[in-house]
Parts: structure tokens; C-alpha cells; sequence
């Protein structure tokens, strides 16, 4: 385990410090899991990024082509 000594904006602080109170967790939990979240969701991004590089936009028309042209049902409809 690695301990960080970091400053944060106080008002950040109390945010953080209310959330973790309400979520029944300990600072350290809270912000644990916050970073990882956002770990995460970075690499989430660059691995869309890299499969979207790695794309075809000609094979993707190709493909939509094959769909019916038909009206979509009702319970699929937003």
C-alpha cells in the first residue's frame, strides 16, 4: 500500500468526506474506489479509441447495407 499526501480544495474535501459518510465507507475506501473508477473509464476510452482506429467505415456501409429497410416495431422504438 502506497500513502499519497495530497492538497485538495477544501470544498472538495467536504463533498468527498459526505459521500463517504453516506455510503457507509472510510476516506480512503471512497477515494480508492473513485480512483479506480476513473482508471478505468480512462483505459475504457482508449481501447474504443484504438479498436475505433482500427476500423472501416467502407466495410461498416457494406454491412448497414445488408439491413432491411423496414419500420421498426413499437416496443423497440424510444
Amino acid at each position: 500500500m502506497t500513502t499519497i499526501n495530497k492538497k485538495i480544495p477544501d470544498t472538495l474535501f467536504h463533498q468527498v468526506k459526505t459521500i463517504a459518510e453516506d455510503e457507509e465507507m472510510t476516506l480512503d475506501q471512497f477515494i480508492g474506489l473513485a480512483l479506480a473508477s476513473q482508471i478505468s473509464s480512462w483505459n475504457v476510452g482508449k481501447t474504443f479509441a484504438k479498436r475505433a482506429a482500427k476500423g472501416d467505415w467502407e466495410k461498416a456501409r457494406e454491412t448497414l447495407a445488408k439491413a432491411p429497410d423496414v419500420e421498426t416495431e413499437d416496443y423497440d422504438k424510444l
